[in-house]
């Protein structure tokens, strides 16, 4: 994945629950292992329950710097997007925006010339296994949803299709093909797949194997 993104600034979005933040925060630990200096903005304006703040000491110690809202994982929850998101644009890190859910797109709308003058790749991460988008239809509509709301373009579709500790190779094989046929239906270059380091017998090629780090609930 990291050899494909070429632009300094990539965006992460998606639909609801596709499991963004757990991307986010393992590309941010797989790009600051590989030597880049990074940052990571947790931009999700939608949801306080799944957040990169769950993850922001270990993201520290390996060097990533964390932009976080101001009451992220506190009892007020107020959708906020912290001044110091702006230096995203000034930096010369590799800076990671994981943005929350469909309607997220709407705030990154504000920055959309921002973005432009300084390039961005945009990836849609993908989980054939959340309702509402796994159905390829559903999907498509997600993806041109958030590319007109947000004014700016998907680069990439990434499948992150998964069923937590119930995943197996099938299901990830699986999120695999339907990624490509959306790929194909929208227009979108396909990047990766994903998996969770524990999944066992996957048979694809180039599979960017991740930590769970999503916090757990129950």
């Amino acid at each position: 994945m990291l050899d494909k993104i070429k632009n300094r600034i990539c965006v992460l979005c998606g639909h609801y629950g596709s499991g963004k933040t757990n991307v986010a925060v393992n590309l941010a630990k797989a790009a600051a292992r590989a030597g880049k200096r990074v940052c990571i903005v947790d931009f999700d304006v939608v949801n306080p329950y799944f957040r990169t703040a769950d993850n922001r000491a270990e993201l520290t110690e390996l060097g990533v710097r964390c932009i976080i809202p101001q009451y992220a994982n506190t009892n007020v929850d107020i959708p906020s997007i912290p001044a110091e998101f702006q230096s995203v644009f000034i930096s010369d890190e590799f800076c990671i925006i994981d943005v929350g859910g469909d309607d997220g797109a709407i705030a990154l709308s504000a920055y959309k010339e921002r973005f432009e003058e300084c390039g961005y790749d945009m990836v849609y991460v993908y989980n054939k296994s959340r309702p509402l988008i796994s159905e390829e239809d559903d999907a498509a509509e997600s993806v041109r949803y958030i590319e007109a709301t947000s004014g700016m373009r998907i680069s990439w579709l990434v499948n992150n299709t998964n069923l937590g500790e119930e995943t197996t190779a099938r299901t990830v094989e699986e999120g695999e093909d339907a990624c490509l046929a959306l790929s194909e239906r929208v227009g979108v270059p396909f990047l990766a797949t994903t998996a969770f380091k524990e999944v066992k017998g996957i048979t694809r090629e180039g599979v960017f194997y991740m930590d769970n780090a999503t916090k757990r609930l129950f």
